[in-house]
């Protein structure tokens, strides 16, 4: 038994390439990213002051925070640049036919 609960937040027709977009998990803010065809999860706020990262400027496999321009790795979560050190929690993302799915942790 999986220790995922998969929850459909968009189509895959909902985000163009090097778009990103907030969606809500019961209470958690989630920053879905559409790279190049591919579709990213992480935590949408800031690791470092709260701001949305789906309000950030995406370069290549990065987002920039739009608040202070610290930036982290979408597919790792991984702070890259201060002032932002603590890195961004991700979450596994499938697709099934054209309906992103988000996995959470059980509970």
């Amino acid at each position: 038994m999986s220790d995922l609960e998969f929850h459909a937040v968009l189509k895959t027709s909902d985000l163009d390439p090097g778009e990103a977009k907030q969606v809500l998990i019961g209470r958690k803010e989630i920053a879905i990213y559409n790279l190049e065809g591919a579709f990213y999860a992480t935590d949408d706020i800031c690791t470092h002051a709260y701001a949305s990262l789906a309000d950030g400027y995406i370069e290549g496999d990065r987002v920039e925070c739009p608040l202070h321009g610290g930036c982290f790795e979408i597919k790792t979560g991984k702070a890259c640049t201060p002032p932002c050190v603590e890195d961004l929690k991700t979450y596994t993302v499938k697709i099934e036919g054209d309906q992103i799915f988000v996995g959470l942790p059980r509970g």
